[in-house]
């Protein structure tokens, strides 16, 4: 396997807005994370992964970019992050920023400009496109809701916007427009960053013909992710990207990749270093899902899992880098998703699913508060909430779609984004620590009993556990190099997985269930007896020869040599 810094790197991903407030106006800011990164470096982190922090008007919480080269009015300075920058280096730790280069924000100078005329010599860095029948020139729908069409009545043509109408996408079929990225990107490159999160970057080629999509039933519109992701010039803009600016530094370049398959990963991620280091697939964050998409209440079929994680650690292997994530800022906390996030097992659960993930090949991403056990808001009130796409569902589900205003609620309690974004719990005061002032968006009233102060003072804590596995893998070789291989695929109980080495193994037993199980791994295991390296139970056996009780919600971790 070639190696590379980032194969061995632990991330860290801060979502600023909710992470640490300095200065008292309810928003976290740059100087609110300096604050934190002995804190960070203290959980073993070797990279940290931030939120967007451009100058923004926030329609989509920074993903609307109106200044590339300045930074949030609400977040600080750029003096503030260059002093970010130099600590983190201090601590020997790397910084990667995010890239949101599909769309702008309505409000960037390009844009403002594009809008006056058709001959404005901006107006081709977006796509503009005439009425078809005195409606949107195809059918295709937002990532949110509605189409991804708005009119525009000075110039009496339509642009594409595949999120909120605030966010037009640029033209990348155009080379000015390129030129202007990669600068921007190089600008950032040459003040010592260490790499880039490139938000939606699979769909910035978008098709040679723009024609209706399929439309599923009981929908207003197609989905325009299954049209325009993996374009027919994306790998050639990428590879284009990595000449001009990626290959002059050594960077971790990962993409968000809306709609990638195993084959087209391999070319994001190739391994002669062409496009990416790696991307971020979604088909695990979507065994849950059904004909609503994630908004349903179905629960997770462990086999499922299994299956596509399976076919991701096999069909990279030796070819491409997985990437290794539960949570995110788009995600609901994966203690109260897949865990159990009641008082007797949410930190068990919250160990269990860590030591499931960690232990796979990957360079695995910690988002904050996971290493808390933090769990979902469970907001009850639509005023509540703050995400632009839970205001957006909860208006289409109960307007359009017929769904009772409590029923909707009930899927934005499970699966809104902003279970992600409440305000990182530090103590058990008011405002847990984040913030003197009031808070963008509520606290998580649990913040009481789930807080890192109370974790930090407690050695048995989420916290901890999650210090031990980053430990193990900047310890042990095999956890980076080691070959993945399912066992009992069809268990709907247990994960079972084995990393081999040369001269060892290592087997992982997850029981994602609130039962205890007598557990037999098969006779071929009787005359194998392994050590235990790691468990969120102290009386986990010292051994294990094929033959096991696995706890409610239990993890272990035993090393064969």
């Amino acid at each position: 396997m070639q190696k590379a810094w980032w194969k061995e790197a632990v991330v860290y991903q801060i979502y600023p807005r909710s992470f640490m407030d300095s200065n008292g106006d309810g928003i976290g800011d740059l100087q609110g994370i300096i604050k934190k990164l002995d804190y960070i470096k203290n959980l073993g982190i070797t990279v940290i992964w931030v939120s967007p922090i451009y100058k923004s008007p926030n329609k989509d919480n920074g993903y609307d970019i109106s200044d590339y080269q300045d930074i949030m009015d609400e977040f600080g300075t750029m003096e503030d992050f260059d002093e970010l920058l130099k600590e983190i280096h201090q601590r020997g730790m790397k910084l990667v920023m995010d890239l949101v280069v599909n769309h702008t924000s309505d409000q960037h100078k390009w844009f403002l400009e594009s809008r006056k005329s058709k001959d404005n010599k901006y107006r081709d860095y977006y796509i503009w496109k005439d009425p078809v029948d005195g409606h949107e020139p195809t059918n295709w729908g937002s990532y949110f809701s509605g189409s991804a069409w708005q009119f525009d009545e000075t110039t009496g043509q339509y642009y594409l916007h595949q999120f909120v109408p605030e966010q037009p996408d640029l033209n990348w079929d155009n080379p000015v427009v390129r030129k202007e990225v990669f600068d921007m990107m190089t600008w950032w490159c040459e003040k010592g960053i260490d790499g880039f999160r490139m938000d939606v970057i699979s769909l910035i080629s978008k098709p040679e013909e723009y024609k209706d999509g399929p439309v599923k039933e009981g929908e207003k519109y197609s989905f325009c992710g299954a049209v325009t992701a993996n374009g027919p010039h994306e790998h050639e803009y990428l590879q284009e990207m990595n000449q001009k600016v990626l290959s002059r530094y050594n960077l971790l370049t990962v993409g968000e990749t809306s709609c990638v398959t195993l084959e087209e990963a391999k070319k994001y991620a190739r391994s002669d270093g062409k496009e990416l280091s790696m991307v971020f697939q979604f088909e695990h964050m979507d065994v849950d899902s059904d004909e609503h998409g994630k908004w349903t209440d179905k629960k997770l079929y462990l086999p499922d899992l299994k299956e596509v994680l399976n076919r991701w650690q096999k069909g990279l292997e030796e070819v491409a880098w997985n990437s290794l994530y539960w949570n995110n800022h788009d995600q609901p906390r994966v203690v109260s998703r897949w865990g159990n996030d009641s008082g007797e097992y949410r930190e068990l659960s919250a160990k269990m699913l860590a030591t499931c993930l960690h232990m796979m090949q990957g360079t695995p991403y910690v988002y904050q508060g996971e290493e808390l056990g933090m769990t979902n808001a469970f907001f009850d009130k639509i005023e509540d909430y703050r995400d632009i796409e839970a205001l957006d569902i909860f208006k289409d589900f109960t307007e359009r779609k017929g769904f009772s205003e409590a029923d909707t609620l009930e899927l934005l309690r499970l699966k809104s984004r902003d279970n992600a974004r409440t305000p990182m719990q530090w103590d058990d005061s008011e405002k847990a620590g984040f913030t003197e002032g009031t808070p963008w968006i509520s606290v998580n009233p649990n913040h009481r009993e789930i807080n890192a102060k109370a974790c930090l003072e407690d050695e048995n804590s989420v916290f901890y556990y999650y210090q031990k596995l980053i430990k193990l893998r900047h310890e042990m070789p095999i956890i980076t190099d080691g070959v993945y291989e399912l066992l009992d695929a069809d268990n709907e109980q247990v994960y079972t997985y084995l990393r081999r080495g040369k001269n060892e193994t290592l087997v992982v037993l997850a029981n994602f269930t609130e039962k205890t199980i007598m557990y037999r791994l098969g006779d071929e295991w009787k005359e194998k007896e392994g050590r235990l390296l790691l468990s969120n139970y102290e009386t986990a056996p010292e051994t294990f020869s094929g033959e096991i009780t696995l706890e409610p919600y239990g993890a272990y971790v035993y090393h064969i040599v």
